[in-house]
């Protein structure tokens, strides 16, 4: 880890953003080249899953991409992001999760039916007990399409609602919760948010797909969302890649961690120590 990634720590604005409005947007995070090389892994990905019989009409869901191309695992510890994800959560992490979005059109008319809103985590949110939840772990989602308009797709966030253990819908199933908003961003940039803000996505009215990676950060004591088969990956990652990765000297380090475990504590320790408890 290159210690002139810390130009991209969080900046207290920042911070201020994403504790009280629950999630944040960083434009231009991804420059144009790197937009579109992940867009061409992502479109062969896409054209090979359509190819096996995926339904075009449908959104495709697919996780566990991070070990398809080195595009995919640059981003596991990119410099303009790791450094603010680690100053939101801390040292002990890593990537418990990630999967990519491709919207398509929805040919269908326009309609104002309640989306599918929800706090990510699932059972967490019915078998946690403080109020409000903890926030536990957080998520990056790398735009590479525009969505710097309405109707293309948009991810729906309510802005404070991190803070809410639950979300009133309409009663009658038509509109959104009340302050809900789109995300407008355009190709390249990244918007972190909170696992508990309330968000969801929206069909696409536009007319073309509407594409997007998600990376999934965590405390190491978690487990993953679903499989992650990147452990062929760790011999030739440098350590705290391998830690963002999953490696670790032993289960219990899990949770009391030695620096073998999470040589990232051991990095901050010397280059941003008073991050370090």
């Amino acid at each position: 880890m290159d210690p002139s990634c810390l130009q991209y720590a969080l900046t207290e604005e920042e911070r201020k953003q994403f504790n009280e409005l629950g999630y944040l947007v960083v434009e231009n995070a991804l420059s144009p080249e790197q937009v579109a090389e992940l867009t061409t892994e992502f479109d062969r990905i896409y054209e090979d899953k359509l190819s096996g019989g995926h339904d075009p009409s449908t959104a495709l869901f697919y996780p566990n991409f991070i070990p398809d191309h080195s595009s995919f695992l640059n981003l596991v510890d990119y410099d303009k992001v790791l450094p603010k994800v680690w100053d939101i959560l801390g040292w002990n992490i890593y990537l418990y999760h990630a999967h990519m979005i491709a919207t398509p059109p929805s040919g269908k008319p326009k309609s104002d039916a309640t989306f599918g809103w929800h706090q990510d985590s699932g059972r967490v949110n019915m078998e946690m007990e403080s109020h409000p939840r903890p926030r536990l772990s957080l998520k990056v989602a790398y735009f590479l399409s525009d969505v710097s308009e309405p109707d293309r797709g948009n991810f729906w966030v309510v802005p404070g609602s991190h803070l809410k253990d639950n979300l009133e819908m309409p009663a009658d199933r038509q509109g959104q919760p009340e302050g809900a908003i789109p995300v407008c961003v355009k190709p390249g940039s990244a918007v972190f948010f909170d696992r508990r803000t309330w968000h969801a996505g929206s069909p696409n009215w536009s007319d073309y797909t509407r594409k997007v990676l998600f990376y999934g950060y965590g405390y190491r004591w978690i487990r993953t969302k679903d499989d992650m088969t990147v452990q062929h990956l760790w011999e030739s990652s440098d350590p705290i890649r391998r830690q963002l990765l999953g490696a670790s000297v032993n289960c219990n380090g899990h949770y009391s961690p030695t620096d073998e475990d999470v040589p990232l504590r051991g990095w901050l320790k010397e280059h941003q120590p008073e991050l370090v408890r």
